[in-house]
């Protein structure tokens, strides 16, 4: 969608702060740092690197550790398990303290050298800007299973430029503001991104090959994802359980008809059980397919009420203290108050 006033909008980037989920990423993690550090010199007067570990198995948090007492620049957040890329991110979105925030994976997939080319385009006047790539180096199964996420989003959740959509985004801080306090561990950036703007386009950047392990996404997590993303944020299953059932009722109306019209012109009844049986199974199938809809739906309130949190804090380095901390409570709540000292 083309911004209204763009002429309007604030066009320059004075302070960046840039999120990276953190998993199984410590081969690759000092690289992106030294890249990101060396684009964002050029870029900011002010920019802080936030790096979030979802749990990662491996050494990812000491080398964080080690990255945010070299350079003041880079602040780390330590989470107490693995919650998923999404929530990662929005625990560093958070957490973040400047005007204008770009999150991109750790695997290097996303160049650093591409956040110019969005930055560029958000001061156009948009107020998110995806790094579309030019061609994905994914998998078969996981190009598919991305397309069929991006092709939900669109058609389902009704967003516009939903085939745009990647890790790789750059938007505007006040955009988090209707998610800050956000308690659901179902977490999905770009819906939530949705709900302050319209104003979404995408550039098309490089997508580099993944140069050490291999993507922690599988066909069956993103098809997955997919149906969670479907009864976490849309109505739609419910429509259109609503609209089965309207359809077996009246397909059951019409059987009732055809029975009884047999049997007073031709004088006899239907026979044969294949005949009930069928009828039965249709039934039967479409009564549990509405239950079960009606059970995600259940669920996903049942965790609502529980108010079980999109993340939970261990550690972090690079933070004020909480009395220190200039960020409003609900930031606050988010690195300080879930933070849990061992």
């Amino acid at each position: 969608m083309q911004p209204e006033t763009a002429q309007n909008q604030s066009v320059a980037a004075p302070s960046l702060s840039v999120v990276v989920p953190v998993y199984r990423s410590e081969t690759s993690l000092r690289a992106l740092v030294e890249r990101l550090l060396t684009v964002l010199k050029n870029r900011a007067d002010d920019f802080e690197i936030i790096l979030v570990n979802d749990g990662s198995p491996d050494r990812s948090w000491r080398l964080i550790e080690e990255l945010a007492r070299a350079d003041t620049r880079i602040r780390g957040i330590d989470l107490m398990r693995n919650f998923g890329q999404h929530n990662a991110v929005l625990c560093g979105i958070r957490a973040a303290r400047y005007d204008v925030i770009i999150t991109l994976d750790a695997d290097l997939q996303h160049p650093p050298e591409e956040i110019p080319s969005l930055l560029a385009k958000l001061a156009e006047g948009y107020d998110v800007v995806y790094g579309r790539p030019a061609e994905e180096k994914h998998s078969l199964f996981r190009r598919l299973g991305s397309n069929t996420l991006r092709y939900i989003v669109g058609h389902v959740l009704g967003i516009t430029n939903a085939a745009q959509i990647s890790a790789l985004r750059a938007f505007r801080a006040r955009l988090r503001e209707p998610f800050l306090t956000y308690s659901s561990p179902l977490v999905f950036i770009d819906v939530m991104l949705t709900w302050s703007t319209t104003r979404i386009t995408a550039v098309s950047v490089r997508h580099a090959e993944r140069s050490k392990g291999k993507s922690s996404y599988s066909l069956y997590q993103l098809l997955g994802w997919c149906f969670t993303v479907i009864t976490s944020f849309s109505t739609l299953p419910l429509r259109l359980a609503s609209w089965i059932g309207f359809f077996f009722t009246l397909f059951g109306v019409g059987v009732l008809v055809y029975v009884i019209g047999v049997y007073l012109i031709l004088g006899y009844s239907i026979p044969g059980f294949p005949f009930l049986a069928s009828i039965i199974a249709i039934f039967s199938g479409a009564q549990l397919f509405a239950l079960g809809i009606i059970g995600e739906y259940l669920s996903r309130i049942h965790f609502r009420l529980m108010d079980k949190p999109p993340f939970v804090v261990r550690d972090s380095i690079g933070f004020p203290p909480p009395n220190q901390n200039p960020l409003k409570p609900a930031l606050e709540s988010a690195v300080n108050r879930q933070i849990v000292h061992g």
